[in-house]
């Protein structure tokens, strides 16, 4: 009956992963719905006052038939971009129907799975996997090569490329001073972010300005703050202020907070603020989902003693213990540092053990196997994890109650 239960599969429980999975195609679907409806309000809008103008003139004589016609046609090439746009926005929709269902069947699977033994939670596991790995990429801007893994695991409908190579282009061109891309993205995302008070416009604009002023271009400075810094006056007065005194202090100044806004790091703070916005809008985790996996499983496996002071042989040459301990590698050592070990309500101890004056406790017979081994002389015990020697009649046998 044990090992049934521990070999169950409890679906819910993985699913507390693959949230995102299901949450940016929907995120997705709102936006292109959103846009969709933005381009018919506006077009209609425009087309509604054109056709009532066209009509007045036409009664009232002020226009000729030909450029009464001229205007019609006008009207009429407007509706067939608009045309256009819709059936662009429909192929949109299109493919994200088409990714939730295939998401929704790869999720589907797993309830189909009654244990974790089974051979096909082994390959849905190895799916999940190559979209971690996809996701870890596009997170780390190898979107060449998470295409290429998509490709070749054939999942390209599971994991999110489009999302993540547009986000890392707009984060480049921040990277590389540039903050038009960026404008770009925030005009076409405007009514989805307004409802957030993001401040991500308001600090690309404040960084336009200065840079105006660090070229010395002080009138088009002040002509672009009333422009497009003054609009933010009621949610940014403070900011606003410190930048009006940019004016009076040159790119060379050792004053702060003038310092501070000339400085080149502000290029840095501008990308990390758009990755997080852009993850916010999407419903994305601010981490991969790799350190999150990663997280879990090693906060599991921690122990109080995987970051003492008396490290494994895998980070202390002076240890005498060859440790397996995935906590303790070299590799995954820092990722699990800051995190909590897990409360184990049944623990495990070596045959015939034994405590030393320290506190710590062994079997007897591998510790008095690593002491020989070492070359101590009879008589004489040595701790394996920290090095101490004592004498083999101050261990004292543990009795387990």
């Amino acid at each position: 009956m044990a090992e049934l239960t521990s070999t169950k599969l409890n679906p819910d429980s993985h699913l507390l992963l693959d949230q995102p999975l299901l949450r940016l195609p929907a995120e997705l679907s709102r936006k292109n719905f959103k846009l969709a409806a933005l381009h018919v309000e506006h077009d209609k809008k425009l087309l509604l006052g054109a056709l009532k103008t066209t009509a007045n003139d036409s009664l009232s004589g002020k226009k000729n038939p030909s450029e009464t016609l001229e205007s019609l046609d006008g009207m009429i090439n407007r509706m067939k971009n608009l045309k256009r746009k819709m059936e662009g926005f429909h192929d949109e929709e299109k493919t994200i129907h088409r990714q939730t269902r295939k998401r929704l069947e790869h999720l589907h699977d797993l309830y189909q799975i009654p244990s974790l033994a089974d051979v096909k939670y082994e390959e849905w596991s190895r799916i999940r996997l190559s979209r971690l790995l996809v996701d870890y990429l596009l997170r780390s801007g190898y979107g060449a090569s998470a295409t290429a893994l998509a490709k070749e695991k054939g999942i390209e409908d599971l994991v999110d490329l489009n999302v993540f190579v547009q986000c890392h282009k707009v984060e480049e061109s921040l990277r590389r001073e540039s903050t038009q891309e960026c404008l770009a993205w925030c005009s076409e995302h405007r009514e989805l972010t307004r409802k957030t008070h993001n401040t991500l416009e308001f600090e690309l604009r404040l960084q336009q300005f200065i840079e105006l002023r660090r070229r010395g271009q002080l009138l088009e400075a002040r002509q672009h703050a009333q422009k497009y810094i003054s609009l933010n006056a009621e949610t940014n007065n403070p900011e606003i202020h410190r930048a009006a005194g940019l004016l009076a202090y040159p790119p060379d100044t050792k004053v702060e907070p003038y310092r501070t806004m000339y400085s080149k790091s502000r290029w840095d703070f501008l990308s990390n603020l758009f990755v997080k916005t852009h993850h916010e809008l999407f419903s994305l985790p601010g981490r991969p989902l790799m350190h999150i996996a990663l997280s879990a499983g090693l906060s599991a496996l921690k122990t109080p003693s995987c970051h003492s002071k008396y490290a494994s042989s895998s980070s202390n040459a002076s240890s005498t213990t060859t440790t397996v301990c995935p906590i303790c590698s070299t590799e995954l050592n820092e990722l699990a540092r800051n995190l909590r070990h897990v409360q184990h309500n049944k623990s495990s101890v070596e045959h015939n053990p034994i405590v030393l004056p320290n506190g710590r406790v062994y079997g007897r017979e591998r510790l008095l196997e690593t002491s020989s081994k070492v070359g101590l002389e009879e008589g004489k015990v040595k701790d394996p994890t920290t090095s101490e020697v004592f004498e083999a009649s101050q261990i004292r046998k543990v009795f387990i109650s």
